[in-house]
C-alpha cells in the first residue's frame, strides 16, 4: 500500500514482519524503551490492549508482530502523532487489528468502557514539570515532561480500564521508583515483576520495566537485569533477541 509521506517525514524499518512506521524527528522518534516494553509485555491469544500515550503507534505495532491479540489500541493526545500511527497502521495493513484514537489519558476512563482491556502498556513522559530542561520542542516536551498529564493521571485511568487480574506494563525512570510503586498499590494494581535495564553493567541503571495485575496480592519478582551495551555501539545478545534482529 502507498502511504504519503509529509515534510519531514520518514519510513523506519521495524525489523519484524516487515513491519515499517512513519516518523518525524523534528516532532518525537520512539526509543529504546518503548522496544523494551514490547519485549517485557505478556499478552495472550485473543487478548485486548490498550497502549496508553502511544505516539507514532510503535508499541501496538510492534506487539501485533509479537503476539496474538485479538485487537490492539492506541490512544495519543497529539493530532500529528495520531495520524501518523494510523497512517502507519494502514502501511502495515494492520486495520483490522489495530485502531488508534485521538484523545486525552486523563480523559481515557469516560473514552472506553470500564474493565475492558485484558492489558494496558504505557511508555508515559517521564518528567516532572519541575524536573529537568523542558524541550523548547512542544512536541518533544510533551513526550517527555509531565505537562498534559501526570503518573497518577495515568495509574488512576488504568485501574478504572483494566479488567479484574488484568495486566499494566510500564517503563520509567528508576529515580521515581519509589512513587510509583505507591501509585500502583494505592489503586489496586499491585506490582508483579520489575526489571531494571542498564546501559553497561558498570553504569547505575536508566530504566525500569514493570508488570502490576490488577487486585493482585503483594509479592514482587525482581527478576535479572537488563544490560543494553556490551560496548560501545554493540548490544548485547538479549537487546538483539528483543529487537528480533
Amino acid at each position: 500500500m502507498t502511504i504519503k509521506l509529509y515534510e519531514g517525514e520518514r519510513l523506519d524499518d521495524l525489523q519484524r514482519n516487515g513491519y515499517q512506521i512513519i516518523q518525524n524527528e523534528q516532532k518525537f522518534c520512539f526509543g529504546m524503551d518503548a522496544v523494551l516494553l514490547s519485549g517485557f509485555a505478556r499478552v495472550k491469544d485473543g487478548e485486548t490492549v490498550l497502549d496508553m500515550g502511544t505516539g507514532t503507534g510503535i508499541i501496538p505495532i510492534l506487539l501485533a508482530g509479537k503476539t496474538k491479540a485479538r485487537h490492539l489500541t492506541g490512544l495519543e493526545i497529539q493530532a500529528e502523532s495520531a495520524d501518523m500511527a494510523r497512517r502507519s497502521v494502514l502501511l502495515n495493513d494492520l486495520a483490522e487489528r489495530i485502531s488508534i484514537v485521538e484523545g486525552d489519558i486523563k480523559e481515557a476512563g469516560q473514552m472506553f468502557d470500564a474493565a475492558s482491556f485484558d492489558v494496558i502498556t504505557s511508555n508515559p513522559p517521564y518528567m516532572t514539570g519541575s524536573h529537568g530542561l523542558t524541550n523548547p520542542n512542544v512536541h518533544k516536551a510533551i513526550a517527555r515532561h509531565e505537562i498534559l498529564c501526570t503518573l497518577e493521571d495515568l495509574v488512576a485511568n488504568t485501574e478504572k480500564l483494566l479488567k479484574p487480574g488484568g495486566r499494566f506494563y510500564l517503563v520509567h525512570r528508576p529515580f521515581r521508583l519509589s512513587e510509583i510503586l505507591c501509585c500502583l498499590s494505592a489503586h489496586h494494581l499491585e506490582p508483579k515483576r520489575m526489571k531494571l535495564v542498564y546501559p553497561y553493567v558498570d553504569k547505575e541503571p536508566n530504566m525500569v520495566l514493570i508488570e502490576a495485575i490488577r487486585g493482585a496480592r503483594p509479592r514482587i519478582t525482581v527478576e535479572k537485569p537488563l544490560i543494553v551495551y556490551e560496548k560501545p555501539g554493540v548490544y548485547t545478545k538479549e537487546i538483539y533477541d528483543i529487537y528480533g534482529y
